[in-house]
């Protein structure tokens, strides 16, 4: 297997006599006589391969290996060294270089020198072209859906997952933000780090603090040891800040200050540690309001909303609802032993018309519950919880020719609370200030309907 050669060697004449040599084993070659003249070349024109003596004037044939590697990293190097010299190709090697040719030169060995230089350049290709195939087909598996909405999100997890731009992902509780946090380090160049994610709701301050940035042995009473923080174990990968907006006030200028110098000071210690991650929060708070209501750092909510990603609620996905439906009970059906295969129709249109409130993780629940109780190889509608079977759709119907679609002006009042409810994510605050009501009245009307009172925000 032959190609483009790029040859660069101080001696014009072995230049002249390597490209004569390849030419006719069927190699088309260039030469240049410079390092800088090799560097510049390679950045317009495509080579199979590069080979370059090591001892040259002005740039040497091993800072050249590494410079052409950090540029052009598709293009194997092949480095000429003298006979015996075996610590230089050790160094050319560990540089970067595919492999080694001695002088004096071998005119055949070279030939199949470079030839599997050549064929290991196709076929890296070869398997990144069928890597890119098979993540095409399946872009993000751990993601389902073929909404807009979705496609939305997949696009712009392609965009930003090869920067280390900050991300904040929002969207309500269950709509799988960790899922997509999980896309974006998986689609990144640091996929084969760690990915370490902390709830920020799910422990005190203090015990927060120190599993985040750190402590030192006797930092408090029960520090027996050091301790690496979260931001540390994340070196080389992500480290996924899951529920930011309950973070205590009180610790978000030191989280602010770690992600703007990239270092951390561990609990009870007196000096720094630089860390290497890509910080990705999430929240399902409404942050820029907590920001202006001086509930949340403002200078810490434009930190990490570099890049915003806003993941749909269920209700917006359309038939995502069946598609999710099916992945789920594929998975439990095969994890419960079951035969069970598909929806029935009546089942499918409960599914669809009820609102999802706890969005995907409750249809998951749901359709574990499901596949567990059928005694069918489809799931029907007896199968569902009660609440999915009699759900009571908010939406409000004025033009019909359907006496039964025709309600009183309480129904008319309750569905419409609820339907504002439903959009505004279950904001009550937002909600009582959109309908002209004090948030009290909202309550009181909110417990008639048997809905929770208890202020979300």
């Amino acid at each position: 297997m032959t190609g483009r050669a790029l040859i660069v060697d101080d001696d014009r004449s072995m230049c002249e006599l390597l490209q004569a040599g390849l030419s006719k084993r069927g190699f088309d070659v260039t030469f240049r006589t410079t390092g800088a003249e090799c560097l510049e070349l390679l950045q317009t024109q495509d080579f199979d391969v590069l080979l370059t003596d090591m001892n040259m004037h002005g740039m040497h044939g091993l800072e050249l290996c590494e410079r052409a590697i950090a540029s052009r990293p598709d293009v194997p190097v092949v480095v000429l060294t003298a006979f015996g010299s075996l610590e230089t190709a050790i160094a050319a090697i560990r540089a970067g270089a595919y492999d080694f040719v001695t002088k004096p030169v071998e005119m055949d060995a070279l030939q199949l020198n470079l030839e599997r230089a050549v064929r290991h350049r196709v076929l890296r290709a070869e398997v990144k072209r069928l890597r890119d195939a098979v993540a095409a087909t399946h872009p993000l598996p751990a993601l389902v859906g073929d909404s807009t909405a979705m496609k939305e999100v997949y696009d712009l997890i392609e965009r930003v997952a090869e920067t280390d731009a900050s991300v904040l992902i929002t969207g309500e509780s269950g709509t799988g933000k960790e899922l997509v946090a999980r896309a974006l380090h998986q689609r990144s160049p640091r996929k084969a780090g760690p990915f370490v994610a902390i709830n920020c709701a799910a422990m005190p301050e203090t015990l927060l603090e120190s599993e985040l940035f750190g402590h030192v042995k006797g930092a408090f009473t029960d520090a027996k040891s050091a301790h690496a923080g979260l931001f540390a174990q994340a070196n080389g990968g992500t480290l996924f800040l899951d529920e930011i907006g309950e973070m205590p006030l009180a610790l978000q200028p030191k989280l602010l200050r770690a992600l703007q110098e990239r270092k951390v000071r561990p609990v009870g210690g007196d000096s720094e540690i630089a860390f290497d991650a890509r910080i990705v929060t999430a929240t399902n708070r409404d942050l820029e309001t907590a920001a202006l209501e001086h509930r949340f750092r403002e200078d810490l909510y434009y930190r990490i909303n570099v890049i915003h990603i806003a993941v749909p609620p269920l209700r917006a996905r359309g038939t995502d609802v069946l598609l999710l439906a099916q992945h789920f009970i594929t998975h439990f059906a095969k994890s419960f032993n079951k035969p069970t295969r598909g929806i029935s129709p009546g089942a499918a249109e409960k599914l669809v018309a009820y609102a999802w409130p706890g969005n995907v993780r409750e249809l998951q629940n749901c359709i574990e519950r499901a596949v567990a109780l059928t005694r069918f190889e489809e799931i029907v509608v007896d199968d569902l919880p009660e609440k999915v079977r009699t759900y009571k759709r908010t939406h409000v119907v004025l033009d019909s020719d359907d006496p039964t679609e025709l309600v009183t002006m309480d129904e008319l009042e309750r569905r419409y609370i609820l339907r504002v409810l439903e959009r505004l994510g279950g904001n009550k605050s937002l909600t009582a200030q959109t309908l002209g009501l004090d948030r009290k009245t909202l309550y009181r009307k909110l417990q008639q309907y048997g809905v929770s009172s208890d202020p979300k925000s």
